[in-house]
């Protein structure tokens, strides 16, 4: 290296290098010489930078906090008005964005037309139990399961034994003949099995009795058997296809005798007569009801003996403390504490209110507080008059002209999630989202207690904040959540034009299976074949 370089210098004019200045071309001292001066900028530049970043570290300890907070502020309030149901209502009666949404329950035309009965695989009876909405329900189910067994369905038959004791027969409360010829192209119906298929059978009706809810995975095990022994065999399903039937029979093939539909939509009339807007309050405050939530109200031994008496009725249902299902949100609000939710939601005293209830554990003083925070108080006994006693002997009916005036109302306010607020809810969402409001019992119980301890303006905000997400906002519908009944997610259908002059995104999950389990379709050889089924709940089976 020492050599290259002299020659370098020779060939540069110099001739002749002092050895004084040998060491200067020493290359090992220029290379620690160099890495020095560069090691020396390096450790600056970071002692540098360092003490930036902790200057900027103090700046921002005391006033990111700060800035950060103002800037999510906006970025939320800029959020809320585009994403749908994320913004406090505006108008109480009617979301905003009702518009942007439909019912959809037209089936495919690739889903497999009714059989006809001659072809059949044999015919299905089903019997139902509970009240009119529990009955709807299995109504509904009925057919869906009649559909995959490829079976005739026989007009479903309805409980008269429960704790209601109605008589009524199918005929009585739905039109039976709309029934059939609306649901013709999905499902053979027939009112009754003729005299020469009964005794044409080489064996009796088989009978079973399925829990509620059964899953797919029971229909296999305990029913498929009996189907096979008996030459019945499941078809191929389709998910959403079957979900839209479901529909198609609760909202459009399920409507209600002559008679019936006309004292209801004649109540409607008159209360849209004495108001623009009216709000149906459907109260079950009934004393089987609460002696079933097994919830205390405050009314001493006298209460806790009645309801304890009644819930006697019921040997499965478990040991409770009454004192802590309210914390739990199981109890149903009482009539004065719907009236203070209302109130606190902004429905000012001249609201004209339509109670559907039957008849109220503590009668008139339990009714009273409920009349004093909403004077415009009317039920179907006091607009119906005289028209109404052909219907009193029959619970049922009585419940289906509640269940028109509450649909049609432009606010329904429930104070609990039982089976005809889960129905009713369903149905308003699939016809354009009315507003319903359902309490948050879990929030609201612990304001209502201390409702004393603060003022109304922050009552009412604190309502208003534990309502958010139960106020049939479309938002509120998300796939999984809840019963189907409920919340019909692949019932409803968004408008994307609209969406769009709106200036909101497509809402994921609307038009998509809600909840899924499996069901087997077995062919001939017993060969399973997997398919979508919702949970179907039935007392009674009844299969030739």
């Amino acid at each position: 290296m020492v050599e290259r370089m002299v020659k370098q210098l020779n060939l540069q004019g110099v001739k002749r290098v002092s050895p004084l200045c040998m060491p200067l071309l020493d290359p090992k001292r220029w290379l620690r010489t160099a890495r020095f001066y560069r090691k020396k900028r390096a450790v600056s530049r970071s002692v540098l930078c360092g003490a930036m970043l902790f200057s900027l570290g103090l700046v921002s300890l005391f006033t990111g906090q700060i800035a950060a907070d103002l800037e999510w502020s906006r970025i939320r309030a800029r959020w809320r008005t585009k994403r749908v149901g994320y913004r406090e209502p505006r108008n109480i009666w009617k979301s905003e964005l009702s518009n942007l949404y439909y019912g959809c329950s037209k089936g495919s035309p690739h889903l497999r037309a009714a059989i006809q009965e001659s072809k059949s695989n044999g015919y299905l009876l089903i019997a139902t139990s509970g009240g009119l909405n529990q009955q709807r329900t299995g109504i509904t189910d009925a057919v869906v399961v009649a559909w995959i067994l490829n079976a005739t369905l026989v007009v479903p038959e309805l409980d008269h034994h429960s704790f209601w004791k109605d008589e009524s027969d199918f005929v009585d409360i739905f039109d039976v003949d709309w029934f059939i010829s609306s649901l013709s192209k999905d499902v053979t119906i027939i009112k009754r099995i003729s005299d020469k298929v009964m005794r044409s059978m080489e064996k009796p009706p088989y009978t079973m009795r399925p829990p509620r809810k059964s899953s797919a995975e029971y229909y296999l095990d305990q029913v498929l058997p009996i189907l096979l022994r008996r030459r019945v065999r499941l078809t191929n399903t389709l998910d959403e296809e079957l979900q839209k039937l479901r529909c198609r029979v609760n909202y459009h093939a399920l409507r209600y005798t002559k008679p019936i539909v006309l004292l209801g939509q004649k109540l409607v009339k008159k209360m849209q007569a004495m108001s623009s807007h009216y709000i149906a309050v459907h109260l079950r405050f009934e004393a089987d009801m609460l002696a079933f939530s097994g919830c205390y109200y405050g009314g001493g031994e006298k209460e806790r003996d009645e309801l304890g008496e009644i819930r006697k009725r019921w040997e499965t249902l478990p040991d409770l403390t009454m004192d802590g299902e309210p914390s739990r949100g199981k109890c149903p609000l009482t009539p004065h504490e719907v009236g203070l939710m209302l109130r606190a939601l902004g429905f000012a005293n001249d609201t004209y209110l339509y109670v559907a209830s039957g008849e109220i554990y503590g009668g008139e003083e339990t009714l009273q507080p409920l009349k004093d925070l909403f004077p415009h108080f009317y039920t179907k006994e006091m607009l119906a008059g005289e028209d109404l006693q052909p219907f009193l002997p029959f619970s049922s009916r009585l419940a289906a002209i509640d269940y028109i005036v509450c649909d049609e109302s432009d606010v329904l306010a429930t104070n609990n999630n039982g089976n005809m607020a889960k129905i009713l809810a369903g149905h308003r969402r699939y016809v354009g989202h009315k507003r319903t409001i359902r309490p948050n019992t879990k929030k609201l119980s612990s304001l209502f207690k201390a409702r004393n301890e603060m003022g109304w303006e922050l009552f009412s905000k604190k309502v208003k904040l534990a309502q958010r997400g139960f106020m049939g906002e479309p938002d509120e519908m998300r796939p999984g959540r809840g019963d189907f009944h409920e919340f019909p997610t692949s019932c409803i259908c968004q408008k994307p034009d609209k969406l769009e002059l709106a200036g909101f995104r497509e809402k994921p999950g609307i038009n998509k299976t809600l909840r899924k389990t499996t069901v087997f379709d077995v062919d001939k050889s017993g060969a399973k074949h997997q398919g979508i089924l919702n949970h179907i709940k039935y007392p009674h089976i009844l299969i030739p």
